[in-house]
This record gives structure tokens, sequence and C-alpha cells, in this order.
């Protein structure tokens, strides 16, 4: 999200954890395009780079369900029914993308890339549509909350 949009978010989206949240996310779109912009189906990218990058993603993911959710959640039982129902409809897709988080992190943090050369191409594709729709549903989220504020 640009700091353009940031100023007229309510207070909830200025605060220190969402920023920070919003700028983790920007890093690991970026890092996710610096990993799949350079592949080269015959080299795989060095297992440093994928364990920095999956490090980044679960710091995205962890921030978001532990610290920025629970303030979305209080931001919307103050906003009202509206809120808490676009809420209970966005979270379960959103917790979704965080199966598919969590299970490209479990097969590439852990192990060396190498073992998986025939799947990395289709996993980060899978986990870019996924990080593609998370950003969608966390975007409805926070417009609306800027809308009601």
């Amino acid at each position: 999200m640009s700091e353009e949009l940031t100023k007229d978010i309510p207070e909830l989206c200025k605060n220190t954890a969402v920023n920070d949240w919003l700028a983790e996310r920007n890093q690991l779109i970026i890092q996710y395009c610096k990993l799949t912009g350079s592949r080269n189906q015959t080299e795989l990218p060095e297992y440093q780079q994928v364990n920095q990058f999956c490090d980044i993603l679960i710091d995205y993911v962890s921030a978001g369900h532990f610290e920025v959710y629970e303030q979305i959640v209080t931001a919307c039982e103050v906003n009202g029914p509206d809120s808490m129902q676009l809420l209970e409809k966005l979270y379960p897709q959103i917790t979704e993308t965080t199966d598919i988080v969590v299970d490209f992190n479990d097969k590439y943090s852990r192990n060396s890339v190498s073992n998986h050369l025939t799947s990395l191409d289709n996993d980060l594709s899978l986990l870019g549509e996924a990080i593609a729709k998370r950003v969608e549903l966390e975007d409805s989220l926070i417009d609306t909350l800027r809308a009601r504020h």
C-alpha cells in the first residue's frame, strides 16, 4: 500500500505495528519478484535466498495473525455489524492462504532446495497466487475500515 493511500487510513492503520506490517508486505513482494524473476529452469536459487524469503514470509503472516488482525477485529467491532460481517467472510479466506504459506515454508526452509527441483516453480506459482489473494483480502478489510471511520 502506498504512502499516499495510508494518509487517509484510520488511526488503526497509522500505528507502528500496521505500518511495519505493510512495509514487511512490500518487502515480501519485492523478494518474491526477485526470487521468481531470476528463475532459470536449469538453475535453482541459492538456499540462502529461499530461506531468507521464507523468513520474511512467515514474519509477515505471523504479524498479520498475531498483531494486526486483532486490531482490525477491534476496529470492526467498533464500526458495527457490516464491518464484522465482512471480517467474518474474509478471515476464513485469509486463513486458506496461510495454509499455503506454511506448506511452502515447511517444504523449502528446512530442506535443501535441490530436493524439490521438480516442484519449485509450481510451488512458487501457487504461493504467488495465495499472496495476491491475501493482499486483496487484507486491503478490502483496510478499505472498509477507512470508509467507515
